[in-house]
Parts: C-alpha cells; sequence; structure tokens
C-alpha cells in the first residue's frame, strides 16, 4: 500500500469522522436526544464510540489497498470510479449525524442511513472485486449501516407523532 493513498483515504474518513463528531457530540448530552424513545436493542452509548473508528480505519485502509491494486493494475478509471464511490459513501456517512442529531429529522435520517447502507454495500462489492480475501473486512461496514438503518427506523417510528 503506497503512502500517498493510505493518506489520502485516512484523510478523507478522518474529515468524515469530524464532521460527523462535530453534530453528534454536543446532541448526546442534549435534551433534546434524551426525550427520545429509543428501542431497548440499542447499543450503549460507549459502544459507538468503539466501533466507528475501528470502521473508518478499516474503510481508509481497504479503500487504499483497493485504489493502488487497480492504479498498479493499470485501470485507472476504475480506481476513479471507487474514488467516486468513497466520496458519496463518506458524504452520506457525516450527512446522517447532521440530519438526526442537528435538524432532528428522523424520517431524512432513516433514509439516509439506508442509503448509506447501500453505499457501503457497493462499496464493500466493488473492493472484494479487485482485493478479494483481503477487502473481507470491509463488510462490517455495511453490516453495521444496515443495524444502523433499522434502529434509525425504529426511533423515527416510535417518535414520528411526538414533538421531540
Amino acid at each position: 500500500m503506497k503512502l500517498k493513498t493510505i493518506g489520502a483515504t485516512a484523510a478523507a474518513v478522518a474529515a468524515t469522522a469530524i464532521v460527523g463528531g462535530t453534530a453528534t457530540g454536543p446532541a448526546v448530552a442534549s435534551p433534546w436526544y434524551a426525550r427520545l424513545r429509543k428501542p431497548n436493542y440499542q447499543p450503549p452509548r460507549q459502544v459507538f464510540p468503539i466501533v466507528w473508528p475501528l470502521l473508518y480505519a478499516d474503510i481508509a485502509v481497504v479503500s487504499a489497498d483497493t485504489v493502488d491494486r487497480l492504479v498498479d493494475a493499470g485501470e485507472v478509471r476504475a480506481a476513479r470510479r471507487f474514488g467516486t464511490a468513497l466520496a458519496i459513501n463518506l458524504g452520506l456517512n457525516a450527512s446522517w449525524s447532521w440530519v438526526f442529531f442537528n435538524r432532528h429529522r428522523l424520517g431524512a435520517a432513516a433514509l439516509t442511513a439506508a442509503a448509506l447502507t447501500v453505499s457501503s454495500a457497493d462499496l464493500t462489492r466493488r473492493a472484494l472485486e479487485v482485493r478479494q480475501l483481503r477487502a473481507a473486512p470491509l463488510a462490517a461496514y455495511p453490516a453495521w449501516c444496515a443495524f444502523a438503518t433499522a434502529l434509525s427506523t425504529h426511533i423515527w417510528w416510535i417518535n414520528r407523532r411526538r414533538r421531540t
């Protein structure tokens, strides 16, 4: 893996984490969030700062490995398409926090989470096509996003008639 590539993917992922964290941090302790009804299967608050950094590291490493492999094989256009898919994915990733925590749009957040799940599954598919088993750890990302979609949708559903 080339230093330049891992540096670029790590920077993109770090920017995503910062943008999302800017919306999430203050809101998690807010009265609005405390008043929301949440399903009993929602993980404890302490889980999220453990899971997301692991997923972000995985995204950065697998993406860099995939891009380098494509470029080394002379498939520069495919590498650009992967980079575009990654950028869209990270944009969706960061936007969910803003839609949910900053704008308090629970239905839109559920839709954003669903789009993120589809995007994450597509990103994983693309990486698996190029790197096979070396990309397998990325499968945890769409799995987590699918769980987040179910959770977001459930939170929207049980709060849809309440003023929060």
